[in-house]
């Protein structure tokens, strides 16, 4: 196989460079590859650069230089509008703020990550039911946010996000606001997903969520310091 068709994310001696003053040098020459189906930990201190990687793996940012190639697609040759339909197909996010809009039951605001996909509204609520049974809520479907434990909220973020079956989910501290049996149940979850084939990066800075997964790519000051675990 080539490594289109067995990595969905590959980065090639990026850098991602932000002016001034002081100019920061966020990363520098980071190759990576993430292989279709692993479940990956970039870890690294406040700085090191996990945020800025994670903006140009999910095609949030562009880097200065080097190339990104997400799901066989180099995003340089991209245009902004095809670039948006890229990550809309490719990729589901994840972030510490759950981000669930309050007045909102947790059915459609998992039902709104299928907005714009032109899939028919009762179609997208039958769909965001299925996911949330699937995360494990499918008695609070009618719960709004503010009725909800902190690791329910993050379970219908997560919901919200797989909602229209991404190949990759990019999940940024997802245990940063729970407490530890919440945040464990997350990290169980996202191996449930990782099992069902989604491929899974999770951004932390926290020892126990990464030696708790499979891989872990190690960040400080924009470089990659080592690697540790096999691809799973």
């Amino acid at each position: 196989m080539t490594s289109v068709e067995t990595n969905v994310v590959e980065l090639h001696g990026v850098s991602r460079a932000y002016p001034g003053p002081p100019p920061l040098l966020a990363l520098r020459d980071v190759d990576l590859s993430i292989g279709a189906g692993e479940l990956v930990a970039v870890m690294g201190p406040s700085g090191s650069g996990k945020t800025t990687l994670l903006s140009l793996i999910g095609t949030l940012d562009r880097p200065t230089s080097g190339r990104v190639v997400l799901a066989g697609h180099d995003v340089s040759t991209l245009t902004d509008r095809g670039l948006s339909a890229l990550r809309a197909r490719t990729v589901g996010f994840v972030f510490q703020q759950f981000f669930l809009s309050a007045g909102t039951s947790a059915l459609d605001n998992v039902a709104d990550g299928l907005l714009y996909t032109g899939v028919p509204r009762r179609a997208r609520r039958e769909r965001a039911a299925e996911t949330l049974a699937r995360v494990g809520l499918a008695d609070r479907m009618q719960h709004r946010p503010h009725e909800l434990s902190g690791g329910e909220k993050q379970r219908v973020a997560i919901a919200r996000a797989v909602v229209g079956r991404p190949p990759l989910l990019l999940a940024d501290e997802p245990t940063g606001n729970l407490d530890s049996v919440a945040g464990a149940g997350v990290v169980a979850l996202l191996r449930e997903l990782h099992t069902d084939g989604t491929t899974v990066v999770v951004i932390t800075h926290d020892r126990e969520v990464a030696a708790a997964l499979p891989r872990c790519v190690r960040l400080r000051d924009g470089v990659v310091l080592a690697e540790e675990g096999v691809p799973a």
